[in-house]
């Protein structure tokens, strides 16, 4: 199964924003292969303060570095998660603005090339009533999210990856586990040669203090059960 783990960033949220940013990290058969998609866009509008707090990224900066429009990156885009299964924590919004960014230049929308797994869904099915954002799923699961002050797509996307291996079982790589075991040599220990016949083993005995102890849990015992402590019958 060839799965594709997937983030943006935008410039807010509702109708008429637009994506900035997109990461992308590939995971094939359940294991990392290294190969990513990411792109910084430029939105041909303002980006509102709020979400530039969120990411720190400006409309400044996107002209600065010569950040392509999404036109100029779609082809590219679409060609790298074409047939995949699209990995997405809250995938109803991302989802979202990339059939509104597909629409514009009369694409086929995502679905009709992509499917589509909801990690948020899936987290409150294993967690209900718990926080599951991505923060929170990274406590859950010991994932370490030290590095992450503000929120970027490709960061976000590779921690995502870990997060739904966790969910999913952990285990990357079963075929790896299962070579490195038959890699290991077999260990024989020779015991023949212990004469266990000259071995004393130490007895220790209660002391009169836990002697009484034990006998006031027996009388303890005694008044709850008819027929007295099973220990005083044997």
């Amino acid at each position: 199964m060839r799965q594709v783990v997937l983030d943006t960033e935008t410039t807010g949220i509702g109708e008429g924003h637009r994506i900035i940013e997109i990461g992308c990290v590939e995971v094939i058969e359940r294991k990392l292969t290294g190969r990513h998609f990411h792109v910084y866009i430029n939105p041909d509008r303002a980006i509102d303060a709020e979400a530039v707090e969120v990411h720190g990224i400006t409309n400044e900066w996107l002209i600065e570095t010569g950040a392509p429009l999404f036109g100029q990156v779609a082809d590219d885009f679409c060609d790298f998660i074409s047939g995949a299964e699209l990995v997405i924590h809250n995938a109803a919004f991302d989802v979202g603005m990339m059939d509104a960014e597909f629409k514009r230049l009369n694409m086929p929308l995502t679905r009709t090339f992509c499917g589509v797994l909801d990690t948020l869904l899936m987290a409150r099915d294993l967690h209900p009533g718990a926080r599951n954002s991505l923060d929170a799923l990274c406590k859950r699961y010991g994932i370490d999210n030290s590095h992450r002050e503000l929120h970027g797509a490709l960061l976000d996307a590779e921690i995502l990856a870990d997060v739904y291996l966790m969910m999913t079982g952990g285990q990357t790589d079963l075929a790896l586990a299962v070579e490195e075991q038959q890699e290991q040599q077999e260990v024989i220990i020779d015991i023949s040669d212990i004469d266990l016949s000259t071995t004393e083993l130490a007895v220790i005995r209660a002391s009169a203090d836990e002697l009484k102890a034990h006998d006031q849990m027996l009388d303890l015992l005694d008044k709850k059960s008819e027929n007295g402590a099973i220990w005083r019958r044997v």
